[in-house]
């Protein structure tokens, strides 16, 4: 039988030993959000909760479809500039579960137009199946790439920003006396994302034997962009002629200022037509959506019409040649 006063002891002592242990536990977790919060990029953070070096590489270097994709046909290269959209974008969903979300919506669209169409007393015909088929696969597969290439451009347009400045540190790191892959280093500290994680990669890259120049190339066609591609053939020719690196980077730096600063003027400029395309783009999978939500009739009463069986999938092939037409007009490289 315990005495009242060991009783007490002991209650006090596993309160005491509660008190220790929940404060732990709180400046443990409190000390690991102040590590993420003080980190300024996805790798950095990811590095400082614990995970292992490798695995971060092989989170963050989603390209191995890279080189497959290249010396294959059209369908590869579509597929292809998909997925690198998908990467750019940063959103954190893969390829393949992005497919099969899409598969997914199609089908679900597909059964609901067909419900439209049964409830309102029309007879599946060949229309039908053809309004249902095409309109499920313009809503299902044009609206997530149409939010996914808003999501990489707007990425893309950031790392283009930060570029210049990464170089402006990259050269002050040389002149200082670091060698490159501490020049790197310093960058994947010191930048935020998303360049801050791709020069990650980079200096991940070089740890493991591969050459600055290819490093930089996998970059830049992660990204296609052309400022790392000049950046690419810049490191390509003084690798090969020699000369200060610093100083040949402080001057493309400027050439990529001076550069950016044109395109900027040059978006403003285009920015009506830039507007005009984007409206013609979404209005009319806008209309279609509402059309045959709100009044399905509109294409079911026609459905049967032997002049809708050309009209109707016409208008798509329509709408594609337009997109690609008002592409090319408002892309103005500089």
């Amino acid at each position: 039988m315990l005495s009242p006063e060991l009783i007490r002891i002991l209650s006090l002592t596993t309160v005491f030993l509660s008190v220790v242990l929940g404060g732990y536990i709180v400046l443990k977790v409190t000390a690991n959000r102040q590590a993420h919060a003080r980190a300024v990029n996805k790798r950095i953070a990811m590095i400082a909760s614990g995970t292992a070096r490798e695995d971060v590489y092989n989170i963050l270097r989603r390209n191995d479809w890279l080189n497959a994709g290249q010396s294959g046909g059209l369908l590869d290269r579509m597929l292809m500039a998909v997925r690198r959209q998908v990467i750019i974008s940063g959103l954190d969903i893969r390829f393949s579960r992005m497919c099969i979300g899409i598969a997914v919506a199609f089908v679900v669209l597909l059964a609901l137009i067909i419900a439209a169409a049964v409830s309102n007393g029309f007879a599946l015909g060949a229309g039908i199946w053809m309004i249902a088929l095409v309109s499920s696969l313009a809503l299902s597969v044009g609206l997530p790439l149409a939010v996914i290439n808003v999501f990489a451009e707007r990425r893309r347009k950031k790392i283009q920003s930060q570029f210049p400045q990464a170089l402006d540190v990259f050269v002050r790191s040389l002149r200082a006396g670091h060698p490159v892959a501490g020049a790197l280093e310093l960058l994947t500290r010191e930048m935020e994302d998303p360049i801050g994680s791709e020069f990650g990669l980079v200096s991940d890259e070089i740890s493991y034997g591969a050459e600055l120049r290819q490093a930089m190339h996998d970059m830049a066609e992660r990204w296609d962009d052309e400022d790392l591609r000049l950046f690419v053939v810049t490191l390509s020719i003084q690798a090969d002629t020699g000369g200060n690196l610093a100083e040949v980077l402080d001057n493309l730096a400027k050439v990529i200022r001076e550069r950016a600063s044109l395109m900027m003027k040059v978006r403003a400029l285009s920015s009506e037509g830039r507007m005009t395309g984007l409206m013609l783009t979404i209005l009319p999978l806008f209309s279609l959506g509402s059309i045959l939500l709100s009044s399905p009739k509109f294409y079911f009463d026609v459905a049967d019409d032997p002049i809708f069986y050309i009209g109707f999938p016409l208008t798509f092939v329509w709408y594609l040649i337009g997109l690609a037409m008002i592409r090319v007009m408002i892309r103005v490289k500089v």
